[in-house]
């Protein structure tokens, strides 16, 4: 696991009960599409030294699809499963935060990827860190970053491939890109803000098309 303390703790309150709040006010929009591979992701709160921070991975090199990459914790839903029974499940295995079905506090608009995914981010709040441990096949290293490293106004890029720009967040000396900061920035702005804003309509960088 990977703290960086660099980012400093500023911006809106982000305890358990604002979030909560802001979500149930919050009037999510899914998306219907059967060719797609139903999806979650857990959106996953913790606290380190009292500082609300996000579960965020990077991908393990030797996978098939989108290896290296950030990415929060999630995978394909098994049958019978919820979006909520998926994200957790998929937390607790790639990271070993053993959150409860009481922990969730939301759900955010669903997502539709080029690569064949519908996403659908679950919010969860996770309390303090523990002990975290990764799933070694899919995970290469676990980061804890605190929230205001990603409450900032996101870049929009323009591509030759796509009408709609591509959403990226900067992250200490990298980027975070769509899906995965497109559910970010509508984290932040929902969550910690209580704006309805929307994120499916943005593009994602041609290297995640596959």
């Amino acid at each position: 696991m990977e703290y960086d303390p660099r980012i400093q703790a500023t911006g809106p309150a982000a305890n358990r009960a604002a979030v909560a709040a802001n979500l149930a006010a919050f009037r999510r929009i899914g998306i219907t599409r059967p060719g797609l591979r139903a999806a979650s992701v857990a959106v996953c709160v913790l606290e380190q030294q009292d500082v609300p921070c996000l579960l965020l991975t990077r991908r393990a090199a030797g996978l098939r699809n989108h290896a290296g990459q950030w990415a929060l914790p999630g995978g394909s839903r098994e049958p019978g499963e919820s979006a909520a029974e998926a994200a957790l499940r998929e937390l607790h295995e790639e990271t070993g935060v053993a959150a409860e079905a009481g922990d969730v506090l939301g759900i955010l608009d669903d997502y539709a990827t080029r690569s064949g995914f519908l996403i659908t981010p679950v919010v969860v709040w996770g309390g303090p860190v523990g002990t975290l441990v990764r799933q070694s096949s899919e995970v290469a290293r676990i980061h804890v970053i605190p929230l205001a490293g990603f409450d900032r106004p996101p870049e929009l890029l323009r591509i030759p491939e796509s009408p709609a720009p591509v959403l990226r967040l900067a992250l200490l000396d990298d980027h975070v890109y769509a899906p995965t900061g497109a559910i970010i920035h509508q984290f932040c702005q929902v969550a910690l803000h209580g704006l309805t804003t929307r994120v499916a309509h943005f593009e994602q960088p041609v290297f995640a098309w596959r």
